[in-house]
């Protein structure tokens, strides 16, 4: 019995690793065959960072976010982990319509609706996350600061263009 719920375990943290890279995979799709032409194209801000580290940073935020995940799902299945995990889903999507606003359908102003609605869903998510697993959360906190600033250079790719 010990041995298949060890299984499940693990079972579960590959489930969840490969639900967070299915959504990095879509954003990448649409992300970058659109970087050498129309995001070079666009005027960014100076403190805009080179296109080589989007890469390592969000394959780091991705796997924290699935262990994060995971952490929750482990916890003892009562409301509060349902909600939170419903809260994780919803940045999830919130996360991949991003990309296909940004980039998919070139438009900076539409996507900046969504990264403001992705921060919110993203602290609700780390502060529900927080409560149920501590590690849980701190290991969403990267990610939410990573979106603040995503949503500053957002914001002054709407202002310059």
């Amino acid at each position: 019995m010990q041995v298949i719920r060890s299984w499940t375990r693990w079972a579960a943290l590959i489930v969840l690793l490969a639900i967070v890279a299915a959504v990095s995979v879509l954003g990448s799709a649409v992300t970058v065959p659109k970087i050498p032409g129309w995001y070079a194209s666009l005027n960014k801000p100076a403190f805009n960072p080179p296109a080589w580290v989007f890469g390592p940073v969000w394959t780091a935020l991705y796997v924290m976010m699935a262990v994060a995940a995971w952490r929750v799902w482990l916890q003892p299945a009562i409301p509060e982990r349902r909600t939170a995990l419903a809260w994780f889903a919803l940045q999830l999507a919130l996360n991949a319509a991003w990309s296909q606003v940004f980039f998919g359908l070139e438009r900076p102003g539409w996507a900046l609706a969504v990264i403001v609605a992705l921060v919110v869903a993203v602290a609700v998510t780390l502060w529900r996350f927080f409560r149920l697993d501590r590690l849980a959360g701190w290991l969403l906190a990267p990610y939410l600061a990573w979106l603040l600033f995503a949503t500053v250079l957002n914001g002054a790719v709407v202002a310059l263009n």
